[in-house]
């Protein structure tokens, strides 16, 4: 770190402060909105869409911002998500003003779909930049910023729950949501001017050539399990503990340990996946401990064990934040990886593609948790509910062991192409027409004569390495 330029320490300190405003933003409002929402008549399944709807607006703005990112400038998709985000989470709080039900739940619907929209061009954004400014620890700077959110996921329940108690519903959104407007005016200030990204070339590739690339498929389905598990305990944890009295407060604090646990061990794999370990490695790691994680929750119906309990439930949220650590900061290093070594370019687009692919797939796991959790909640129980989850985590596991036995053999060579990739991006013009080069073909009746056309041709098709 001590070798990083002044704009990328601007940009790494920028980053963290909007991500901790952001997390808190995000998550203050799971110890309190569901009693809200019933006290003005929703239903589970009800209030649990209004957790989705977010998500499912980011799943579809997302990859649109992603292909985009060049033509609208990084700086600005940055500081227009936030300053949106921090608008509607401040409106958000007054919506205990409504009291029927169907306006109650119209105007959440609203108010977080362009909260959303705003959200996804922040993410967008800083995941492009964070790519191009830290090209060689993707995975560490991710997950050190990931710290950051899991620390503003601390401070969210635990304060919105205390300011709950304190000043009623409005007041969590509207302090929380003015501490985002700073954070906003701040970056706008001080993050570093992108417009030499604009005029990189466009990537040839798209979307769907993104998805096609089996890896990156996988890591996808990967990336939405490990966003499912968290949704689905979002608009469900709370009622599933309502027996036990709690307060919101200390509601609050036991929402904070997953994101607690996860912004304390992201780094830990960021760096392994950088330096150590084979990133597959820490998603099958990541999806068995989130299994373990919804089988003691519930706890399963079908385990020997008795109904839940405080330090149970505390046990089971310390694991879910460690598993699914893994498994997002794995996925978001392991996709750069892959899809430039699959022949997209090394270039702001197709960062901002890769980015946009994990937003989005992120927020569809989102978007199909709450609105599953809530349905199966009504429908069977929490207990029964978990083992959607479970089945969700356990086949990533089994997947990325298959696919990772199916390519062991592969491995040399794809890193052998990686790092010939990587010695292209670094080189100049001149260094890499040389690397590139095609000898000049001898005559044909000549002795040792070798046909370079098929290579030729075999360079203008696509070439997917897993």
């Amino acid at each position: 770190m001590s070798r990083y330029t002044r704009q990328q320490w601007l940009t790494l300190i920028v980053f963290a402060i909007a991500d901790f405003c952001s997390a808190v933003c995000v998550s203050l409002q799971a110890p309190f909105y569901p009693s809200m929402a019933e006290s003005k008549g929703a239903t589970p399944t009800q209030y649990g869409f209004v957790f989705g709807i977010f998500e499912l607006t980011v799943f579809i703005v997302s990859p649109i911002y992603g292909n985009y990112i060049n033509t609208i400038g990084p700086k600005f998709m940055f500081n227009a998500g936030i300053f949106t985000t921090a608008t509607t989470c401040i409106l958000f709080g007054f919506l205990d003003r409504i009291n029927r039900t169907n306006l109650f739940i119209g105007f959440s619907f609203v108010i977080r779909i362009i909260e959303a929209m705003g959200n996804a061009g922040f993410l967008t954004a800083s995941f492009s930049i964070i790519a191009k400014e830290f090209p060689e620890n993707v995975g560490a700077t991710f997950a050190s910023l990931e710290t950051c959110f899991g620390c503003g996921m601390i401070v969210g329940p635990t304060l919105g729950g205390a300011l709950f108690e304190l000043g009623g519903y409005t007041l969590p959104f509207v302090t929380l949501g003015c501490m985002l407007f700073v954070a906003a005016i701040l970056t706008y200030c001080v993050l570093p001017t992108y417009g030499d990204f604009r005029g990189q070339s466009e990537s040839s590739g798209n979307m769907l050539q993104l998805m096609k690339v089996p890896s990156i498929s996988l890591a996808a389905y990967a990336i939405m399990a490990a966003s499912i598990s968290i949704g689905f305990l979002q608009a469900t944890l709370e009622p599933h503990l309502r027996s036990f009295d709690l307060s919101p407060f200390q509601l609050g604090l036991i929402f904070v340990l997953n994101g607690a646990t996860y912004g304390i061990f992201a780094p830990l794999w960021g760096w392994l996946c950088d330096k150590k370990l084979n990133p597959r490695i820490v998603v099958i790691f990541g999806a068995i401990v989130v299994t373990i994680t919804f089988l003691m929750i519930g706890p399963a119906p079908y385990l020997p064990v008795g109904g839940i309990s405080i330090p149970i439930c505390i046990a089971a949220l310390v694991l879910h934040g460690t598993g699914f650590g893994a498994e997002l900061v794995a996925t978001f290093t392991s996709a750069h990886r892959d899809a430039v070594a699959n022949g997209f370019p090394d270039d702001i687009q197709t960062y901002g593609l890769v980015s946009g692919m994990w937003t989005s797939t992120f927020a569809l796991g989102a978007f199909i948790g709450p609105s599953a959790a809530g349905a199966l909640f009504d429908a069977v129980g929490f207990p029964w509910a978990t083992q959607f989850v479970v089945a969700l985590h356990a086949l990533a596991a089994v997947l990325f062991a298959f696919f990772l036995c199916c390519t062991k053999k592969q491995e040399e060579p794809a890193g052998a192409y990686t790092k010939i990739n990587q010695n292209l991006v670094r080189a100049t013009e001149n260094e890499r027409a040389s690397l590139i080069a095609i000898p000049a073909p001898k005559r044909r009746d000549d002795p040792g004569f070798v046909d370079f056309s098929y290579c030729s041709r075999l360079s203008t098709t696509p070439n997917f390495v897993f």
